[in-house]
């Protein structure tokens, strides 16, 4: 089952989202993306990274348009095995704590790229739900950035994704 956009799985009272994306890039670049502060603030929003398990990670992403305390991320780098994975808490005030995971692995199609297979697990079952749409969106962005082309607008695109695929939810 492709997950390109998005499945929720539930494990006793808590969700786990799950995507997988195939990027027609080298996992060094995917990898640079996720990981490098400049270039995640691109299209994901104010990162400062301790590169290193144990190290930190804090993050106001540019979207929802909700306060910026509100949105904030932070949290401790669980695992930092570059360019493979790239796994780190999420506490953040609007919802549960969690943990978010980036797996990378080479895709050998044709043209050759890096399979991302993301996870964020820990949610509540709403929160997720929520999350889903917006999760998406995000990866969009991602994928525009490594394209080099514009970025979607982020607001926008949570709710194209929501109507269409998750039954209207948006913020």
């Amino acid at each position: 089952m492709t997950t390109g956009d998005g499945r929720i799985s539930i494990q006793n009272d808590r969700a786990v989202l799950t995507f997988e994306r195939r990027l027609p890039h080298t996992i060094e670049r995917v990898w640079a993306a996720i990981t490098d502060p400049a270039e995640r603030g691109q299209w994901m929003g104010d990162t400062t990274i301790d590169a290193r398990e144990g190290g930190t990670i804090e993050m106001v992403p540019t979207a929802p348009p909700i306060p910026g305390d509100q949105k904030r991320m932070t949290g401790r780098i669980l695992v930092w095995d570059p360019p493979h994975v790239f796994e780190h808490e999420w506490n953040q005030r609007i919802v549960e704590p969690g943990v978010v995971r980036y797996e990378l692995k080479p895709d050998d199609s044709d043209p050759p790229g890096t399979l991302l297979r993301f996870s964020h697990r820990g949610l509540g079952v709403r929160n997720a739900n929520g999350f889903r749409p917006g999760t998406h969106a995000y990866l969009d962005r991602l994928e525009a950035h490594l394209a080099g082309a514009e970025l979607p607008d982020w607001q926008e695109r949570y709710r194209e994704v929501a109507e269409s695929a998750y039954g209207g939810q948006a913020w």
